[in-house]
């Protein structure tokens, strides 16, 4: 297999869907973004009753249909409640790292359509009035957002419809380096999302069709664990393009396309994870076999969900997840070159 990888197209989508907020439960605005980008391309989208986003590619063969999850909901948080002094406490969206979240910058969404930008920061901010400055554990319960607004007080915050329940974004701080390793928060699992977009461009460009009918289907509750639990009765098997782990004894990078034989809900399914890494192998296919022992996918919360499937996971090869994280543009190209092979061999 010799084909070419838009490598522009595809980080230009991903650095636009990542710079869109999506916290778990506020995924509409995105979800938009990627519906038209569906359309542009002549293929079908539409959307479930809990949100996910359905896009369907007609293969040479449609009696058969392969489903491909991506994530597109992130980590985040809510306003829990507000402080006598006009700081904001926050419930979590997601397993947060507190830690890489103190100093960073972040918006408040109200339900009335105003959105105000603040910090996320300890509740012991400064180490020349704070005994506990540098040592106070940063969890939940002792951080908090200032807001960037004249407020001192509970009612000065409730005046300017800031409500509990309003959803907080952290800014996400994309940037690609030189060497070819992009930066950000929220690859996980905004990557995958746009290895499997950039499906779309490459089956177009290259006038192709899948061997069979392709769902990718756009997730909006899977840092929850119920994203996929119901996914189209049509649906045969499920390949979820998520993040691949790397740390201790995995031998994953970020240049590559990490497959992953098992996880925290079990192993994946043999025929499909031998195929994976039998076409990485004769494609040349920069890619590695991994075990994630604390991990979780929209493939397991389908399972769970009772549905009649077999399921495969693989993603590009990413560092620090959950905070500050890191992929390569290698890791993003194999990942897109072997599942379409996948679903053209």
């Amino acid at each position: 297999m010799n084909i070419k990888i838009n490598k522009e197209y595809t980080l230009k989508l991903l650095e636009e869907i990542i710079n869109i907020p999506s916290p778990t439960g506020y995924c509409s605005n995105v979800m938009s973004y990627i519906e038209n980008i569906a359309e542009e391309f002549g293929y079908k989208f539409k959307k479930n009753k809990k949100g996910n986003g359905i896009i369907e590619i007609e293969g040479e063969d449609n009696t058969y249909c392969v489903g491909l999850p991506v994530h597109v909901d992130t980590l985040g948080a809510m306003v829990r409640s507000v402080n006598d002094d006009g700081t904001i406490k926050i419930t979590s969206i997601g397993g947060n790292l507190y830690p890489t979240l103190d100093g960073e910058y972040c918006k408040i969404h109200t339900r009335k359509g105003k959105i105000y930008t603040g910090t996320m920061l300890s509740t012991s901010p400064s180490m020349h009035v704070y005994k506990d400055s540098k040592d106070k554990e940063r969890i939940e319960e002792n951080m908090m957002v200032r807001l960037d607004e004249l407020v001192k007080s509970k009612e000065d915050v409730q005046a300017l419809n800031i409500e509990t329940g309003d959803f907080i974004s952290i800014e996400p701080k994309f940037a690609i380096t030189p060497a070819g390793f992009i930066k950000s928060r929220y690859l996980d699992d905004k990557a995958g999302t746009a290895c499997a977009l950039s499906l779309m461009e490459l089956f177009k460009r290259l006038n192709t069709k899948p061997k069979h009918k392709v769902k990718i289907i756009l997730s909006t509750y899977e840092e929850a664990g119920h994203g996929c639990s119901s996914i189209p009765e049509d649906i045969d098997e499920l390949i979820a393009i998520d993040m691949g782990c790397i740390g201790l004894d995995l031998s994953c990078t970020e240049q590559d396309v990490s497959i992953c034989a098992k996880d925290s809900s079990g192993p994946y399914d043999y025929d499909i994870t031998s195929k994976l890494i039998k076409l990485a192998a004769e494609n040349n296919i920069g890619h590695a076999v991994d075990i994630y022992p604390m991990y979780s996918s929209d493939v397991s919360a389908s399972l769970k969900g009772g549905n009649d499937i077999k399921g495969g996971l693989i993603g590009p090869g990413v560092h620090a997840s959950h905070g500050m994280e890191r992929t390569h543009v290698d890791g993003i190209k194999n990942t897109i070159k072997l599942i379409y092979a996948y679903l053209t061999e």
